[in-house]
């Protein structure tokens, strides 16, 4: 009995043999969700940045690709190291001696920032609404709020041209109903940009909005009433600071992409609208300079990674926040 139960109690070598692989598996498989986003930012951002960090290093030429040296391992290593020696920063002085570049810059931080906060009151109320609405309507009211992206970004941005131009819907509508007398102009100018940001953008800013109110516990809103609170100082004292971290993230996902927008400025902001997509987009396709709107890239990255680390942390705190 006693040397079954034994046999019975001990596992198999053959079991034992396994356990270890079996381990590594297991933590393999732990790991992999961790792996893969890693494997993505190396693959489609780390690469791509190194690329075109590389190119703004390089000179222009009339050549196909239009820069040198290309950086190749035809001439051997030490022809690689050649290359690299070829290699300056003339571009990135280029960008500090004219003024058209920082103006550029200048322009999109201003245009981004005013657009977010234009975007934040617009989307504050509709996700304040969306999470003291009935359970049962929400999912809908998100699925109207998502619905925009059903369209093409560009079929949508066009659509604004026909209401905005000086014969649109708009035009059309208020002078028909004798509000004005002759038509508005706002194609072409930095109005029509900025309904074009804030309506394009408006879904980035009510979601999280809507993550974090909808979280909330509407019970201290009734017990600032009970002890007397106006409806304004509980909002002000209890829902904002509450719904913070929803802010911070609705604001950084709105500035971020606004900030080097090509399309909106290229078709509602017309031909005179400095910013920096525009100048990115004539430098490379306009002049062929590739190198210079490389450099130009990699200071506009270098602009965002301060906001990109603070939506990190805005992440960070929301989770631990959840938790």
């Amino acid at each position: 009995m006693s040397s079954a139960a034994t046999a019975a109690t001990t596992p198999s070598a053959a079991d034992a043999a396994k356990s270890p692989l079996a381990r590594l598996g297991s933590a393999f498989v732990g790991r992999l969700v961790i792996i893969v986003p890693y494997l993505w930012l190396l693959f489609f951002f780390l690469i791509p940045f190194v690329i075109v960090f590389k190119i703004s290093l390089s000179q222009t030429a009339i050549a196909m690709p239009p820069y040198t040296p290309v950086l190749d391992f035809r001439g051997g290593w030490s022809g690689f190291v050649g290359q690299l020696r070829e290699l300056s920063i003339d571009n990135y002085t280029l960008l500090t001696k004219d003024s058209l570049y920082f103006n550029a810059y200048v322009t999109s931080l201003i245009i981004a920032a005013i657009s977010t906060v234009l975007t934040l009151i617009v989307g504050y109320p509709i996700a304040y609404g969306m999470a003291r609405a009935p359970a049962a309507i929400r999912p809908t009211l998100l699925m109207l709020v998502i619905l925009p992206f059903w369209t093409s970004f560009l079929i949508r941005v066009y659509a604004w041209i026909g209401i905005l131009k000086p014969e649109g819907l708009l035009n059309e509508f208020l002078l028909g109903i004798g509000i004005i007398h002759e038509p508005l102009l706002i194609l072409n100018t930095y109005k029509a940009i900025f309904i074009g940001i804030v309506y394009s953008y408006l879904p980035f800013m009510v979601l999280p909005l809507y993550s974090s109110l909808e979280k909330m516990d509407h019970s201290l809103i009734e017990a600032a009433k009970d002890l007397g609170c106006p409806p304004i100082s509980a909002f002000w004292k209890i829902t904002f600071p509450l719904s913070l971290p929803g802010v911070i993230a609705g604001c950084l996902l709105v500035f971020i992409p606004a900030v080097g927008e090509f399309v909106i400025p290229d078709l509602l902001g017309g031909s005179q609208t400095l910013m920096i997509g525009k100048t990115l987009w004539s430098e490379f396709f306009g002049n062929r300079d590739w190198p210079l709107s490389s450099a130009v890239a990699v200071i506009l990255l270098l602009l965002l990674i301060v906001p990109i680390m603070l939506f990190q942390r805005a992440q960070a705190r929301a989770q631990e926040q959840g938790r």
